[in-house]
């Protein structure tokens, strides 16, 4: 599921009439989960989060962005933070599925619009800047709306879209990508605020100001201090004493965790915690973490101690969790603390279903769930076996040579088994459309027009989602054939299964593509898919056929 995280920053953080009346537009779009208001007294200033898909964030930011217009005057706005307008700034945040590209394309996408409908300066920072000075905020925001006026009339601060004119009620609006911030403290079986500084100033990245043997600050020849930078990059870092846990912690930010991981940063400070005679007990996640990033710790230690990492999705988060004691001080919920938990992924009752559960509704008069289901959930049992295959190879003496390969496989496979298992619901999904598009009104000229395209493009999605199913099938019994020549020779038969149930699952993908392209008006695009899933079926045919014929042989010399 693509899905973005958003996070506009408003001018107002006092009047909660308007500030409600701000979230609820962004409320109001389908596919948006509003996470987190956060409005600030002093600061005047409201922080909003909220998750999607890339086209539901950028609506509901811009109709925010067009509600902050209307309803915040910054002629009357006086806060501590800085701003540059009623909405200030607007970042959005690759989360799952979604590429940093992609969040880029979608923020000057906003952007154009928001100057082209609203009439408001744009400025785009950090990975959407269009030039290197206005990639740091502070720098874009630097004179502040007082300033603005005059800023706008410096070539060199044209707005990136819009015209360079200053709007006194509203300002200037700064709209960006970047990374997702993970707030993440470690704790320490001490009291002590200093060493936990002195572990901070280690890690964060600006480090620490460099000493001479009396313990002077060092200075260069402009007499600014001279740093020693710390370990990592793409880290901020402090020391604290909580007086709740009766613990120092270090507290963390990472402003890039997939330079930076979490595991990475944790074991570090758990070997210098070690040095100084100190032991970490735990660490607690402040507010919510991507999911990617537990399932690199989940990968992570499972590889240290040996085994595959190529297992279920709950088993590295299991594992992750476990291992950054992130149930220290208060209990960790990974459907609560995980971002992309909050969003759920459309119907999936099928899969929710236990074993007696699914063959039961299977055989009943209805025709959905049918064989596309079937096919696709074929394609998850092949997806699994193969992993089976692979995690009982790793580890196993006499296959220490495709240990790596196999643990590549496992993980390659896990991947494929839970795409395999949303097609089951999305099958079943796409076919009720195409009976709901039949079911629409045609008694006027009118209804009959727009009941014969929503026929069409349910039926183009009725034969998308098999040949979706389809097309996966071969890497299915590339798997099942790697998993064959280099797994465990006690395991061959379960290899062997996980082929047949690619081909099963191919075979029956292939059929329902081709029922359903009669359906369809567009001539064009059903030869060319006939075509195509015809030539799939035939490569599956055939390295299901070469693969049978080794296992066969393998089995006979047993």
């Amino acid at each position: 599921m693509k899905l973005v995280e958003c996070v506009p920053n408003f001018s107002e953080g006092r009047d909660k009439t308007k500030i409600s009346a701000i979230t609820r537009e962004i409320e109001t779009v389908p596919g948006i989960k509003l996470l987190d208001v956060d409005p600030g007294e002093s600061t005047n200033r409201t922080v909003v989060t909220f998750i999607g898909t890339p086209e539901a964030a950028a609506e509901a930011a811009f109709r925010a962005i067009r509600k902050a217009a209307e309803v915040i005057d910054m002629r009357l706005h006086k806060g501590a933070h800085s701003r540059i307008g009623a909405t200030d700034v607007c970042p959005f945040v690759p989360l799952s599925g979604v590429t940093m590209e992609e969040c880029v394309a979608l923020a000057r996408e906003l952007g154009a619009r928001v100057a082209a409908e609203l009439g408001l300066p744009v400025y785009f920072y950090e990975e959407a800047a269009t030039r290197p000075e206005r990639r740091n905020l502070a720098a874009v925001r630097q004179g502040e709306y007082e300033g603005l006026a005059e800023k706008l009339k410096d070539p060199a601060w044209a707005p990136d879209c819009g015209e360079a004119v200053f709007l006194p009620s509203t300002g200037a609006t700064i709209i960006g990508a970047r990374e997702f911030l993970i707030a993440y403290n470690v704790n320490l079986n001490t009291r002590d605020r200093k060493l936990a500084s002195e572990i901070a100033l280690n890690i964060r990245e600006s480090g620490r100001v460099k000493r001479d043997k009396k313990g002077e600050i060092i200075r260069d020849a402009s007499g600014v201090s001279v740093k020693v930078p710390g370990r990592f990059s793409h880290i901020k870092a402090v020391g604290w004493y909580i007086e709740d846990y009766q613990r120092a912690q270090i507290s963390i930010n990472f402003t890039n965790y997939k330079v930076t991981p979490v595991h990475v940063v944790f074991d570090d400070v758990r070997a210098q915690a070690a040095a100084m005679g100190l032991r970490v007990t735990g660490s607690e996640l402040v507010g919510l973490i991507p999911k990617e990033a537990l399932l690199q710790a989940g990968r992570y230690y499972l590889e240290r101690q040996g085994k595959s990492s190529g297992v279920p999705e709950a088993e590295l988060l299991r594992v992750a969790v476990l291992s950054l004691g992130l149930s220290d001080v208060v209990p960790f919920d990974p459907a609560k603390k995980i971002i992309e938990y909050q969003v759920t992924e459309g119907d999936v009752r099928l899969v929710r279903m236990d074993l007696r559960a699914f063959a039961d509704e299977l055989s009943m008069e209805s025709p959905a769930p049918g064989g596309g289901s079937v096919a696709a959930y074929c394609g998850a049992l092949s997806a699994g076996l193969s992993s089976m295959v692979a995690n009982l190879t790793v580890g196993k003496k006499g296959y220490e040579k495709s240990w790596s390969e196999m643990n590549r496989l496992a993980t390659s496979a896990q991947t494929l088994k839970d795409a395999f298992l949303r097609y089951v619901d999305l099958d079943t999904a796409a076919f009720n459309k195409v009976m709901d598009a039949h079911r629409l009104p045609k008694a006027t000229e009118d209804q009959a027009r727009l009941q014969e395209i929503a026929l069409e493009e349910a039926t183009r999605e009725a034969t998308r989602i098999p040949f979706e199913v389809l097309k996966n099938c071969l890497a299915l019994l590339e798997l099942a054939e790697t998993a064959a020549k280099k797994g465990n020779r006690n395991s061959l038969s379960d290899a062997g299964m996980a082929a047949l149930a690619a081909q099963a699952a191919a075979c029956g993908a292939s059929y329902n593509v081709r029922i359903n392209l009669p359906g369809l008006k567009d001539e064009t695009y059903k030869k060319s898919m006939a075509a195509e899933a015809m030539d799939l079926q035939r490569q599956v045919r055939r390295l299901a056929e070469a693969v049978h014929k080794k296992i066969e042989k393998e089995l006979e010399q047993m």
